[in-house]
This record gives structure tokens, C-alpha cells and sequence, in this order.
């Protein structure tokens, strides 16, 4: 599912999905905890909405903003989400 919902957000040919990825990684190094996680869903918002705006332009209306507001949540929550699947199955 997640594959399909992201499977097109790509950005100079790096998937953004395994960049917020990378990025949540070298956060996670700086802060901990909640901090980490808010920092995580704000730089979704940037990235997800600014990857949005980029490839459908500037919202003009509620719709639009909620997209894209939804998408970068959806790409930071679901980031930070994944890193913390990974780990647990490493620990195993």
C-alpha cells in the first residue's frame, strides 16, 4: 500500500520516501525522543508539500492546501514509522 502512495514522489530521481528516510536517520542521531519525531513530521511537511506544489503548482482553494498538507504529514509520519519497523526487526 505505502508502495503505490508514494511510489511516484520521486525528485531528481531519488525516491523522497528513502531520502526523508535518510534524513529522519541523521536526525534521530541529534535528537531524541519527541523532539525527534516532531522534527521528522515538520520535515515531511516541507518536503512532501514542497514535492506536492512543485508537481501540481500552488493551491488555490481548502482541497489543495489539505492535499497537501496530508501528503507531507503521510511522508513524515510514515518515515519515522518505518525507521522504527526496521530497528525493531534488527533487534530480533
Amino acid at each position: 500500500m505505502l508502495d503505490q502512495f508514494f511510489k511516484n514522489a520521486v525528485v531528481a530521481g531519488i525516491p523522497l520516501l528513502a531520502l526523508v528516510l535518510g534524513l529522519v536517520q541523521v536526525i534521530k542521531g541529534f535528537l531524541v525522543g519527541v523532539k525527534g519525531r516532531i522534527v521528522a513530521v515538520i520535515m515531511g511537511l516541507l518536503l512532501g508539500g514542497g514535492y506536492e506544489i512543485s508537481k501540481f503548482g500552488m493551491p488555490l482553494d481548502f482541497a489543495g492546501w489539505f492535499n497537501v498538507v496530508i501528503f507531507g504529514l503521510a511522508l513524515g509520519v510514515v518515515s519515522f514509522g518505518l525507521f522504527d519497523v526496521i530497528n525493531s526487526a534488527k533487534k530480533a
